[in-house]
């Protein structure tokens, strides 16, 4: 199944805009591609809201034969992922109304795979990945459930706006609830962590625990820690939970898992009739005749019409990153919500003519007293912008498009007591002639500490109290304020998505950039700019840049490498 769904294939349904309109025109092999690429999200979500109860099948099989049988009253399809992790969550609850206090009791022996024990095994996770995984049980079914789409928008699969629509609310109240629920997220992971630890006490504590988390335990073992010197001390600095869950990967199906469709007594054929009024696939006709097994990419369709997943044991499971640490620098600094998560390797550069170098590796802060070099002399002849001498930009979607030789300000503003989480970069396409990243100023970068205000800030991009912005994995932590050098044409569009924040865009010049940079903090900033510019070709070029213009700006590749 992983054949088809890849890391970010869902950063926007208008990627999958075709093949919904495919399917809903009754293209049985667009209907197809459809289900296997989905599958993957929705298992996800239901597995983890329901920690891997036994249910899990049958309801993401649910999920998944509503979808189909109502593809065709989609209006949007820029909306299918939204449309389809709400029919998942509603799936969800009719689930948990539908149990009676019988099945209540028996839970125990209706257990499958635990969904935390399977997201530690597949996603190799270690250290606090592997913390906050395992608390997951501790919490309520409700928590659960809102913590199943909050883990997939912090990790880049949804955005809050999602998150809210599928629970039914507005999305402040979203903000409400993820901060409640992320209160009691951190209260089960000090369970986990005193669990782990050798105190005597808590050993006399739970020595007849039965070992299953209940909320009568949770109550019991959270007394314990706030009373307990050696619980209640973590040994080491605690990462927030949406620091460690960016860029995570999905939990891969499992070998054998069946997703029928024929449930409720339809046979393929009827289920086919009522999704489109063509059918189903081909695929899945022929199995209803023949014995032989058809293929996809990662999942089987056999007689009966059901998709068998076949994940091969030989493909090793994605490697998560290891936990992100604070990098020294010469003053106190909030931990970095980037720092030590594996870098994107750069691709070899086999061609002559590409200019610049792609900054896609981590860098560590300067030493705030560290005197930029001399920013190089390029030609100016001024810049035109179509948002005027003050672009501001704080919507997904808003636009500005630059003209002319010279430098360009992109100033950023993060606001994350409004929503925190992983943040979708901006971007630059369309791109005619030439664009460098020169030099970051503004006297600090965005994770650089200062005293905690009344918001709950430590840093530019949040703190424990109201979490933090996240980049993406292998993203050079931005400053205040990044200049770039162009020479040409080129569009900036904001992309904001699961986190809040917005963008300013001055043109400007290079005594501009100068006096910025080298602003120190004599006059009471933090620390002084940085100059990147090598004033040759091989200055460094903006992460997501390309010379294409994309319907969706944010599906721009970080690596990308631009020619000419």
């Amino acid at each position: 199944m992983n054949g088809t769904y890849a890391k970010g294939a869902y950063v926007n349904g208008r990627q999958w805009r075709t093949t919904i309109a495919a399917a809903q025109a009754g293209d049985r092999r667009a209907l197809d591609e459809l289900v296997e690429g989905w599958l993957p999200l929705v298992y996800n979500i239901v597995g983890r809201a329901l920690n891997g109860h036994a249910d899990v099948d049958d309801v993401v099989q649910e999920t998944m034969l509503r979808a189909v049988d109502n593809l065709g009253s989609l209006r949007d399809p820029d909306s299918f992922r939204s449309w389809l992790v709400a029919i998942a969550m509603r799936q969800i609850r009719d689930r948990a109304r539908r149990r009676t206090s019988e099945s209540l009791a028996d839970d125990a022996a209706q257990e499958a795979t635990d969904f935390a024990e399977l997201t530690v095994l597949r996603l190799q996770l270690e250290g606090q990945r592997r913390e906050v995984a395992e608390a997951v049980r501790w919490l309520d079914d409700e928590d659960r459930q809102l913590l199943s789409l909050w883990w997939l928008e912090v990790a880049g699969e949804l955005t809050r706006r999602e998150l809210a629509a599928a629970v039914g609310i507005s999305r402040q109240h979203a903000a409400v609830r993820v901060q409640r629920m992320k209160a009691r997220l951190e209260a089960a992971r000090g369970i986990v962590r005193a669990l782990d630890s050798s105190c005597p006490e808590l050993r006399e504590v739970t020595a007849r625990w039965d070992r299953r988390p209940d909320s009568v335990w949770r109550k019991r073992l959270a007394r314990h820690i706030r009373g307990c010197r050696h619980c209640a001390a973590p040994g080491e600095a605690v990462v927030p939970a949406e620091r460690l869950l960016v860029g995570l990967a999905l939990v891969p199906i499992p070998v054998g898992f069946t997703l029928s469709l024929a449930l409720g007594g339809k046979t393929a054929v009827a289920a086919t009739t009522a999704a489109t009024g063509v059918g189903w696939s081909a695929k899945v006709v022929a199995a209803l005749t023949k014995p032989a097994v058809a293929m996809t990419a990662g999942a089987t369709i056999v007689a009966g019409g059901a998709y068998v997943v076949t994940q091969p044991d030989a493909t090793p499971p994605p490697k998560a990153a290891a936990p992100p640490t604070a990098a020294s620098t010469s003053r106190p600094k909030a931990p970095s919500p980037t720092a030590k998560l594996s870098p994107s390797p750069s691709p070899s550069r086999t061609r002559t003519d590409l200019y610049g170098t792609v900054v896609d590796a981590l860098d560590t802060a300067p030493d705030p007293n560290a005197r930029p070099a001399d920013l190089p002399r390029r030609p100016e002849s001024g810049l035109t912008s179509t948002g005027g001498p003050k672009a501001v930009m704080q919507h997904r979607g808003d636009s500005v498009t630059l003209s002319g030789r010279g430098y360009v300000l992109v100033r950023w503003q993060i606001s994350p007591k409004s929503r925190s989480g992983a943040l979708v970069m901006p971007t630059w396409t369309g791109l005619k002639g030439k664009l460098f990243h020169v030099a970051s100023g503004g006297g600090r970068r965005m994770d650089d500490t200062f005293e905690e205000n009344a918001d709950g800030y430590t840093s530019g991009m949040g703190g424990p109290r109201v979490g933090y912005t996240v980049l993406p994995t292998g993203t050079q932590q931005m400053w205040q304020n990044e200049y770039f050098y162009v020479d040409g044409t080129v569009t900036l569009t904001q992309n904001e998505r699961g986190a809040d924040y917005g963008l300013i865009v001055f043109p400007s010049n290079r005594d501009a950039v100068t006096k910025d940079v080298t602003t120190g903090p004599a006059q009471g900033a933090i620390r002084y700019g940085l100059v990147r510019d090598t004033g040759k070709d091989t200055a460094p070029i903006p992460q997501y840049v390309t010379r294409s213009s994309p319907a969706d700006a944010s599906t721009v590749r970080q690596k990308s490498r631009v020619t000419g």
